[in-house]
């Protein structure tokens, strides 16, 4: 079993009730797609998954642990077996991007190599293989402030495919690449996770990126669970009915839908979007 959740809420300092509920089981080497309108929980579920929020209540197990009964030591050394993707991978601007790839393994690696990777990169290779994978080889000793949000939100990717976690969380991980992007960016890491028996659980904003590239669907909202089901039982009226109050239009990736409704409007920030 890769994770848990039995009758999981969290709820917010002001009140807020984040999540309600939720009790969601997977098997390691599992892909899962969550989708759901804006403010459903996404985010916050994925965080619960990285160990990063404590629930309010419910159980949690990850990769065979109960990870708020952890020393703090064991805590960091289970955090160090999931990848996070972050919609803005958070980077230093000047950093390079070989030493941005590389950062995925300063949890694992001894302080010493972790520190000396900071002078002069330890394994510029594997580096440049997890970004060649991705289209971006060739940017590996530019700075991160010199390159695209599409072309970072890449480099995320890369350094999550350098540090092969058990468990990978990707957050609305291609929010800023077109759709040929988009789509490779997903299937390299769909490929990754089953190349590797890993569990990838991704959020994603465009229904039919998720419908094509992943057997289970998860969809949230209003911080609970709608529906748990296979690609192929996810229809269009259930989708509707998960995004009623978004507008008649599914949020979609395609240049031509699967759907019948038209792709909502982005706006700016994502016409604008880059590799």
């Amino acid at each position: 079993m890769s994770f848990r959740l039995e009758q999981v809420s969290l709820t917010h300092a002001n009140g807020f009730v984040a999540l309600s509920g939720i009790s969601l089981a997977v098997a390691a080497g599992e892909r899962i797609a969550v989708v759901g309108p804006s403010g459903a929980g996404k985010t916050t579920l994925l965080r619960l998954l990285g160990a990063a929020l404590r629930p309010s209540s419910g159980g949690i197990e990850l990769l065979g642990a109960a990870p708020w009964a952890l020393p703090a030591r064991e805590l960091r050394a289970l955090r160090a077996r999931i990848g996070v993707v972050h919609q803005a991978p958070p980077l230093p601007p000047r950093q390079r991007v070989v030493t941005a790839v590389l950062a995925g393994r300063l949890g694992q690696w001894p302080l010493w190599k972790s520190l000396a990777s900071l002078v002069y990169p330890a394994d510029i290779a594997g580096a440049r293989a997890a970004l060649a994978r991705l289209d971006l080889g060739e940017r590996l000793f530019d700075r991160c402030d010199r390159i695209s949000g599409g072309q970072l939100q890449r480099v995320g990717i890369a350094r999550v495919l350098y540090q092969r976690p058990e468990l990978i969380l990707a957050d609305e991980p291609v929010s800023a690449l077109d759709p040929a992007l988009a789509r490779q960016a997903v299937r390299v890491l769909g490929e990754d996770a089953a190349a590797r028996g890993a569990t990838l659980v991704a959020s994603l904003h465009a229904v039919d990126l998720a419908l094509a590239e992943f057997p289970r669907i998860v969809g949230v909202k209003d911080g609970r669970i709608a529906f748990d089901l296979p690609a192929a039982e996810v229809g269009e009226a259930r989708l509707h009915a998960l995004y009623a109050g978004e507008g008649e239009a599914l949020p979609l990736l395609a240049d031509e839908p699967r759907f019948a409704a038209q792709p909502v409007d982005a706006g700016p920030a994502r016409r604008g979007a880059c590799c």
